[in-house]
């Protein structure tokens, strides 16, 4: 079932219509190590799932620019960003409601020029670096995984 269509799903005989996912924006962080290419993960606030920096998108700024302020706020991290997606990953975030809403982060390049230690949100969020087969291995997200995997 495609959840970004707005699709139908019958449940126990009733039909019900189902949400789009909203967009999110998302930064794939990226530097040259001694072993071939590595990607900055961030562990999420709640939870502590490894994960990319990502955020809402954000008045007059493309998906692009939104996926480098976040890569800035999240993790600390200056760099050129690419405009086009490399691809996206479908998560569920629970709001501060407690309510689960469907998420589609369209993922962004970033090659990291400049790794911050005074960031906004140092010292709340643990950071490292991976290389791609290791960060596709501690990834929960089975489409970010495989998108790791891809790269």
């Amino acid at each position: 079932m495609n959840i970004n269509a707005g699709a139908r799903a019958t449940i126990g005989g009733m039909l019900e219509f189902l949400r789009p996912a909203f967009v999110q924006a998302a930064a794939l962080c990226l530097r040259d190590g001694k072993s071939g290419p590595e990607v900055l993960l961030i562990q999420t606030l709640r939870r502590r799932f490894w994960i990319l920096p990502k955020g809402w998108p954000m008045k007059n700024r493309t998906l692009a620019e939104a996926a480098a302020i976040e890569a800035w706020e999240e993790a600390g991290v200056r760099g050129r960003v690419h405009p086009d997606p490399v691809g996206a990953f479908t998560y569920t975030k629970i709001k501060k409601s407690g309510l689960p809403v469907q998420c589609r982060a369209q993922v962004f390049r970033i090659d990291v020029e400049t790794l911050a230690d005074d960031y906004p949100e140092a010292g709340q969020r643990a950071r490292a670096w991976f290389s791609l087969p290791d960060a596709a291995d501690i990834v929960q997200n089975s489409e970010l995984r495989g998108l790791l995997r891809d790269l």
